[in-house]
């Protein structure tokens, strides 16, 4: 429930409120919804009666209401940790006064961030009427007294500026009415606890993990968004993953760890205990030979990026510079400060038509693609989370800059949506990636690659140069979340300046080819310009599915290729191994933890 509203805007409760005087987007005609019916009803009221003396009226409300079903399943070593399943609602009201051009949002007064989102809350899980009408009367009461507020000091701080900013607020879009069907939840007939319990018990086999976390998720969402300008949406979208966190000390004490992951759309198209039990041997044996490999000394020189670990990589260095929408006005210099410390700020805003990528490099962001060579890709959606129809995007064109990701929070380069604002549980709709292609019009074939990556390791004098296989996820690799804490902890003051992390690392050796597993090296200075600077694309694309995480501070930084299952945006890169040159490896110089004071227990 929203809390309660404070005296001054004259808006009556439901119960008694007299008929709307206009229908505002009607719900269509045999529609039985009442969730529906509930939101039309209020915004209309809203719309047509909203009023504070001496204070202009709302130009844009904006109810989203998220109807959620989750099935968890946790296990460890075999045994169950944990079974939940839950169903939640919850809403989001947002409300603006002034006009497309200026109004309150985008803004961050000294009282802190107010400006994009009005209240939120939870809401009754029986879809009940009445209820959700005072639910949303309240809320729309705070969200417009929130509002005026807001207004009045973006107001008074654009008059302090000596050139204030031209850039509208809030783009205007073609209104879209569409009801998809509610599928009611389909968990299927397999027992999920069973088979989270068979699949984590084969990490039974090694005695030198200390923690293991197997987390099974089946989620059914139905998303509701209805504006004033018309929009009425009601979709529904369907995810299942598997996400295992695997944990150990080296014999020196270091911390390592490692991880499994798969999405499907649906909870029948998830593999198999005995599939799942083969995956997680695998990470298991991965990790024994972390566990015993040496640790890497200092390096910079070229590097080959495996398909397998481009994806991650370049989630993580192309996610602040794809979006276009320009950032909030802010009385709050730390706000910049906190950006670019996060790895937020774009290095691509200003720079359309010039060269940001080599001329054989395309980027494309597609949410309409439903597949890559058979394989089913998480990102797609029809219409995004701000109403409107998602559009394929060229957003480099032979290494040129010819477009950007657009929510309709314009930007200094292009004004327009192109369907690419998204959110997840209700966060602020950002222009995020959906799936997004790098390609190349002179791909390098695999055996070639190796081979250029090897003289250019010769040619730089080096005895030795760096493969990555895999790039580390914290968000799925710890198994607690102090890990994860901890980990962000070590990272976060290098992220603006590349520091990014791989999880298996291998020495080539330039004399006969062969490698080595290393471990403890951290990727500092891992920015565009390496990429722009790239020395060969393979032709061996493969595609790498993960959740962006839209917490404020990691949404749209790169630290927003961090998600998870629980609250994460499904996104996909599908791109070819890469090498790049000039990178600089750092060895670890951290502290190690003391190991285990006496040995671990049997597990059999």
């Amino acid at each position: 429930m929203a809390a309660a509203a404070d005296s001054g805007a004259r808006v009556i409760p439901p119960a008694v409120a007299p008929a709307p005087r206009a229908m505002q987007a009607p719900v269509p005609a045999g529609e039985t919804d009442k969730t529906l019916a509930a939101m039309h009803d209020e915004l209309e009221r809203a719309r047509t009666r909203l009023s504070i003396p001496g204070v202009e009226k709302p130009f844009y409300i904006e109810y989203r209401l998220l109807d959620l079903d989750v099935r968890n399943v946790t296990a460890s070593f075999g045994a169950l940790v944990s079974s939940t399943n839950t169903r939640s609602r919850y809403m989001n009201v947002d409300v603006r006064v002034g006009n497309y051009h200026l109004d309150s949002s985008n803004f961050i007064s000294e009282d802190g961030f107010q400006g994009f989102l009005g209240p939120s809350g939870q809401v009754g899980i029986d879809r009940d009427y009445t209820s959700l009408r005072q639910d949303l009367w309240l809320a729309t009461d705070q969200a417009y007294k929130g509002a005026a507020t807001q207004m009045s000091l973006k107001q008074a701080f654009l008059r302090s500026l000596t050139k204030p900013p031209e850039i509208d607020d809030l783009s205007q879009t073609v209104p879209i009415v569409r009801i998809d069907p509610r599928p009611d939840p389909d968990w299927t007939s397999r027992n999920w606890e069973d088979e989270a319990r068979k699949a984590s018990e084969v990490l039974r086999n090694f005695p030198q993990i200390y923690g293991t976390r197997v987390n099974y998720y089946l989620i059914y969402a139905t998303q509701y968004l209805m504006t004033s300008e018309g929009t009425t949406i009601r979709s529904s979208r369907h995810l299942a993953a598997i996400e295992a966190a695997l944990d150990t000390q080296a014999e020196d004490g270091m911390p390592l760890h490692n991880y499994y992951a798969v999405y499907v759309q649906r909870p029948g198209d998830l593999p198999d205990p005995s599939a799942v039990s083969k995956s997680l041997a695998q990470a298991g044996t991965q990790l024994m030979e972390l566990r015993s490999s040496p640790l890497v000394s200092d390096f910079t020189g070229p590097v080959f990026f495996d398909a397998s670990a481009s994806g991650s990589a370049l989630a993580q260095i192309l996610a602040p510079s794809l979006s276009g929408a320009r950032p909030p006005l802010s009385m709050v210099p730390a706000f910049d400060e906190i950006m670019d410390r996060m790895g937020g700020r774009s290095e691509w805003v200003g720079r359309v038509t010039t060269r940001v990528l080599p001329t054989s490099v395309s980027l494309i962001d597609d949410p309409t693609a439903p597949q890559f060579q058979g394989q089913t890709l998480i990102g797609g959606y029809d219409i995004d989370d701000e109403g409107v129809k998602g559009e394929r995007v060229s957003l480099v064109e032979n290494g040129i800059l010819r477009n950007q990701l657009m929510s309709r929070r314009p930007g200094p380069d292009f004004q327009n949506s192109n369907g690419h604002g998204r959110s997840a549980l209700l966060s602020e709709p950002l222009p995020l990636a959906s799936n997004l292609f790098l390609q190349s019009s002179e791909p390098v074939k695999s055996a070639d690659m190796k081979k250029k990556f090897l003289d250019a390791c010769k040619e730089d004098g080096h005895e030795w140069c760096i493969e990555i296989k895999q790039m580390d996820n914290p968000a799925l690799s710890s198994v607690s979340q102090q890990d994860f804490s901890d980990y962000l902890g070590e990272i976060a003051g290098g992220v603006s300046s590349g520091e990014r992390i791989p999880l298996r690392m291998y020495r080539v050796y330039v004399s006969d080819g062969h490698e080595e597993l290393v471990r403890g090296g951290h990727i500092e200075g891992l920015t565009m310009r390496n990429l722009r600077n790239m020395l060969a694309v393979g032709d061996d694309p493969a595609v790498y599915s993960y959740l962006q995480n839209p917490a404020n501070g990691f949404a749209g930084t790169a630290l927003g290729a961090f998600g998870s299952a629980q609250g994460g945006i499904p996104s996909t890169v599908v791109a070819p191994s890469l090498l790049l040159d000039e990178v600089e490896i750092r060895g670890f110089h951290g502290e190690p933890r003391r190991l285990p004071l006496v040995p671990a227990p049997a597990l059999k």
